[in-house]
Order: structure tokens, then C-alpha cells, then sequence
């Protein structure tokens, strides 16, 4: 009896300068192969992560060009692929990335359709009981990160102020101003707690802010008041933005007030800037770029630690890959799985996503009246 052919999965490097996270670690590839999928990888993709092609090799994995991972059932790259990349994939694959719906092109949208691809935006993947998964994790180690990454900028005696985050006996702490209330901002508030800073919290959303103050003893929370914010702002010595709804963005006016030297990192960049005003720097690339004194607006968070971020992003994806497999291929998980379904862009040539039909100049369709024609 001849054997089902193996589904295959393929990861391609990264080639786009604002995303260096890896999807996947040699331990999750080797559970992959066991499993049942066959994986590619393209020569020297994780090094990234400081991932040898070797360690992959030993988890079964096969290293490749990467016309060969484009080529696969199932493509997983974090960062919008290029149209002449899309034009590699398999017709009718399935390609799992970030939403990216800022940094996506017309024509590789428009490329997507034309090949028939099922793309997922695995960052708006539910888990059918209101959790993001991939989203929730990737925002939870951004919030850490920045904390992190600021008590490092504050400390650095050349480009910063050589100042501890935490006080000491006699010197006052510093000062952490959260904007936002949600998973990221709820991590930033307890690691920055945790170096012994004064964290406030800021969001107008009261029930997130009271849930919040319960998960993170210790902070002081208010709503968005503009004399409060700004008397915040003043004396913050780290700002920290994540996501709040509706949008909110803190103007020139609000910046000039601001310490000289303040550490400003914004978590939400992609998808709604908060500082609109301020010059970016991509801290996963240069760092010490906007000089000593000068202030800026720090990107690329979770990009600073791409490795924690493989691992994480390993056990979500496995999850998925299982899902996939006892579904019997990617269109029958689509159908069957509705917490997929709201995370596919494009399916059957058509764009179902509001944002991504925007980008691409097309009217979106709903994927539920696709899939009963299907």
C-alpha cells in the first residue's frame, strides 16, 4: 500500500531588515519530523537565533535553498514575503506570518491571490476562548524586553545616563510611565516593579486598569487624563507604549516636556504609533543611534531577543502543526477550526481581511460564504 505523502513545511530566512525572529527551534523540529511533517530549511536561516544548520540537520530537518522552502505545503516566515518570493510558493499553499498589514506591498498581496495562497496572520489566531496565543506570548515578552533593553540604555554611561532603573538606600528610583493596560504592558509594569522602579500605568479602558492593578501589586494606574499624563511624561525616566483602544498618540507638545535623555519604547509601532513626532531607531540594529540626550522612539522590541522569542513561538506553533495534521491538511483545518478563520487574510483568490483588501485596492469578502462554496 503506498504511503500518504508527507506534508511539508519550510522556512525561508528572514530577508526584511525590521523582523529578525525565527519561527522554530531544532527541539521543535525534531517533534515536527516525528510527528510526521517533513521540514526544509534554508541554508543559514537561523543563525539568527545562533542556530547552527547542524543542530537542524540532527532534528531531521532538510537544509536547502530557498526556492526549495518557498516551495512547500506550508511556509512559515514572521515578515511579509516579497511578491517575487510569492511567486515561488506552491499554488494553493498555505503561509503562516505576522499580519504586517503596514509593511505589506499591493503587488505581493496581489500575488498571494493570484497563487491561490492561504495566508494566516497567526497573530490573530484564537484559541476559541478569547486568548490570542501567538499575539498574547510575542506581546509578553515585548514588555519584558523593553524593561530590559531600558534599564541597559539608562545604565550605558556613554550613550545614556549611567543611572540604575531601581533606587538604592538615599537615591531615588526611576520613574516608569506605562501607556496601555493589556498583556504587554502588564509585563512591562511587573518587570520594571520587580528592578525596584516607580511604575504608572495609564489607560481609559477602567476594568483593564483594575484587573491590571490585581495581576500587578504595586503600580499606580489612572485613565488618560491629559494633566495627569503630562505630569507623568514630565518626570519619566522610561516610557513605555502598548496597545490602547481607541488609538491614542502623544504629540510634539507632550515630548518637549520630557526629560532630556528619557528612554521612549513603543510596543504598538506596527500597528498604531504613539510618538508620532519623534525619530525611530530600530533597537535591534542599532541601539545607540539616537545619541546621548537626544530623545527617540525605540522599535523592533521583541526583535532584541529573537531567541526567546524562537522558543516561544516553537510551542504555539506546535500546537497549530498538530491541529493541521489530525484536520488532514491546511484547507480542512480552515473549515473546521473557526479560531483559524478569523486569522486567514486570503483564501481562494480572494482577500478576506479588511486591512489587507485596503492594501491591495480590492474589496474584502467574507471567508465563511467561501468556504460553504468550497
Amino acid at each position: 500500500m503506498k504511503k500518504p505523502r508527507r506534508l511539508t513545511i519550510g522556512l525561508p530566512s528572514c530577508c526584511e531588515a525590521g523582523e529578525r525572529r525565527f519561527p522554530l527551534t531544532p527541539e521543535a523540529v525534531a517533534v515536527l519530523t516525528e510527528t510526521g511533517y517533513a521540514v526544509r530549511i534554508e541554508e543559514g536561516a537561523a543563525r539568527v537565533i545562533h542556530y547552527t544548520d547542524t543542530a537542524y540537520m540532527k532534528a531531521g530537518a532538510e537544509i536547502c535553498r530557498r526556492e526549495d522552502a518557498l516551495s512547500c505545503d506550508i511556509v512559515i516566515d514572521l515578515a511579509p514575503l516579497s511578491d517575487s518570493d510569492i511567486r515561488k510558493m506552491r499554488r494553493g499553499a498555505m503561509l503562516l506570518s505576522l499580519l504586517n498589514e503596514n509593511r505589506q506591498s499591493p503587488q505581493s498581496v496581489k500575488q498571494l491571490l493570484d497563487r491561490h495562497i492561504i495566508a494566516v496572520a497567526v497573530d490573530l489566531i484564537d484559541d476559541g476562548r478569547g486568548n490570542t496565543p501567538f499575539y498574547d506570548i510575542l506581546s509578553e515578552i515585548d514588555g519584558r524586553a523593553a524593561v530590559a533593553l531600558s534599564a541597559s540604555l539608562l545604565a550605558d554611561p556613554l550613550h545614556g545616563k549611567g543611572i540604575l532603573l531601581g533606587g538604592v538606600a538615599g537615591i531615588v528610583p526611576c520613574e516608569v510611565t506605562v501607556i496601555g493596560s493589556g498583556i504587554a504592558a502588564c509585563a512591562a509594569a511587573s518587570s520594571a516593579l520587580g528592578a525596584g522602579a516607580t511604575v504608572r500605568m495609564f489607560d481609559n479602558d477602567v476594568y483593564r486598569l483594575r484587573e491590571a492593578s490585581r495581576s500587578v501589586p504595586g503600580i499606580i494606574t489612572s485613565a488618560l487624563h491629559p494633566h495627569v499624563v503630562a505630569n507623568a511624561l514630565r518626570g519619566a525616566d522610561v516610557v513605555i507604549a502598548t496597545e490602547v483602544s481607541p488609538r491614542y498618540t502623544i504629540g510634539s507638545d507632550m515630548v518637549d516636556i520630557m526629560k532630556k535623555g528619557v528612554v521612549i519604547m513603543d510596543l504598538n509601532h506596527d500597528r498604531a504609533p504613539m510618538f508620532t513626532s519623534l525619530p525611530e531607531v530600530d533597537i535591534s540594529s542599532s541601539p545607540a543611534d539616537a545619541g546621548p540626550g537626544r530623545r527617540a522612539c525605540y522599535t523592533g522590541i521583541g526583535n532584541a531577543v529573537p531567541r526567546t522569542s524562537a522558543m516561544a513561538l516553537s510551542n504555539t506553533f506546535l500546537s497549530l502543526m498538530r491541529d493541521i495534521l489530525s484536520c488532514e491538511g491546511v484547507d480542512n483545518t480552515v473549515k473546521m477550526r473557526p479560531g483559524l478563520q478569523c486569522a486567514v487574510y486570503t483564501f481562494l483568490g480572494k482577500a478576506v481581511n479588511r486591512r489587507i483588501a485596503r492594501v491591495a485596492g480590492v474589496r474584502a469578502m467574507d471567508v465563511s460564504l467561501l468556504l460553504n462554496c468550497s
